[in-house]
């Protein structure tokens, strides 16, 4: 076990800012909307209707043909970006798809070229539970960071649960990390950083911790999003904003169902990263966290492992944000500036290592 203490958290809720309670007000109002409607089966009665319905209504179904059925409606809500994909582009030099190694085959990719001089590429692995969201949920966000570092951002379609449990997200990451890095040894000065958000920041430290080991490249720097780190510890936070703040404890226990379905695994430091003993000589973080966010904890928790052990980190706790403000960047302004604080991080990691 590492160095683990439980953050000191607040009992009473944080009240959300503007733009998140407008955000929870029509998370609502699609609810009430859904009870009126006339039901059409079960699978699309639990159906997301957008991005935060999707988060609320996660369940598991009784039967394999219902499981599928919602996973489809959930995955096609949940893979939509929340603004115009060609407009998110402009700014950037191209967006190439491309094909990267996974652990089993290719996976479909997007590079991210912004315009200058390149330096350094980022390989971001994409939140959603281990279960949803992909390549169009994520591009606004990759096209920002790429702008804002001056780097190639790579951001893969790595294996999905719970029809590829774990480790295959880890596997499939750790391929995608390795084709990076020799293709930014090619062009953009040889340098990589991981970054993620929720469980792409889970997966983004598992990289960091592997890079240290030898496993795979040594990351310059890991991006961490309000990253799932800890499994099933029940830190405060969990209880503090257990339901009603966009991303619920019952969805939260659900997703990381899909993705381990082996007992032996819930303690695999390949899920639980920040139980890893000895998280000395990591790559420096910067660690972002929301608010209002069941999952504010883990970060914040691992923020203080790593300095105690030595580890530079650079922690920052948006106010008033829920879970995922990041997709929402479009409207919550605290989302633009979390990828400008990534970005600015990121130029400063390659430019030190140049």
């Amino acid at each position: 076990m590492s160095d683990f203490m439980v953050p000191t958290s607040a009992s009473t809720p944080l009240r959300p800012n503007l733009p998140s309670r407008v955000l929870l007000g029509l998370i609502r109002w699609q609810e009430r909307r859904k009870k009126r409607l006339p039901k059409k089966g079960a699978g699309q009665n639990s159906s997301a209707q957008g991005q935060g319905g999707a988060q609320a209504q996660a369940q598991p179904v009784a039967t394999l043909p219902e499981q599928q059925h919602f996973l489809k409606i959930l995955r096609k809500a949940m893979d939509t970006p929340s603004f115009p994909q060609r407009l998110s582009a402009l700014p950037l030099r191209r967006v190439v798809r491309v094909q990267v190694p996974g652990a089993t085959g290719p996976l479909a990719a997007r590079l991210y070229i912004p315009h200058g001089r390149v330096r350094g590429a980022v390989l971001y692995l994409h939140g959603g539970g281990f279960v949803h969201c992909g390549l169009n949920s994520h591009h606004g966000i990759c096209c920002r960071l790429a702008r804002a570092s001056g780097a190639a951002v790579l951001l893969p379609d790595y294996a999905l649960a719970p029809e590829n449990p774990f480790p295959a997200a880890v596997e499939d990451s750790r391929a995608a990390l390795v084709w990076l890095a020799g293709a930014s040894a090619r062009h953009w000065g040889g340098q990589v950083a991981v970054a993620g958000d929720s469980a792409g920041g889970n997966l983004a430290a598992v990289l960091a911790q592997n890079g240290r080991a030898g496993l795979c490249p040594n990351p310059a720097l890991q991006l961490l999003y309000y990253p799932s780190l800890y499994g099933r510890n029940n830190l405060p936070s969990q209880s503090t904003y257990e339901d009603g703040y966009f991303l619920s404890r019952r969805s939260m226990e659900w997703y990381a169902a899909q993705y381990i379905q082996r007992e032996e695994d819930w303690t695999h430091p390949h899920f639980v990263p920040g139980h890893t003993a000895d998280l000395g000589g990591l790559a420096p973080a910067v660690i972002v966290t929301a608010a209002c966010d069941p999952m504010r904890d883990e970060g914040q928790a691992y923020a203080s492992a790593l300095k105690r052990a030595g580890v530079p980190v650079l922690y920052r706790c948006y106010p008033g944000t829920l879970h995922a403000f990041l997709n929402f960047y479009a409207l919550m302004p605290h989302g633009k500036a979390a990828l400008r604080l990534g970005g600015r991080a990121l130029r400063k990691a390659f430019a030190a290592s140049a």
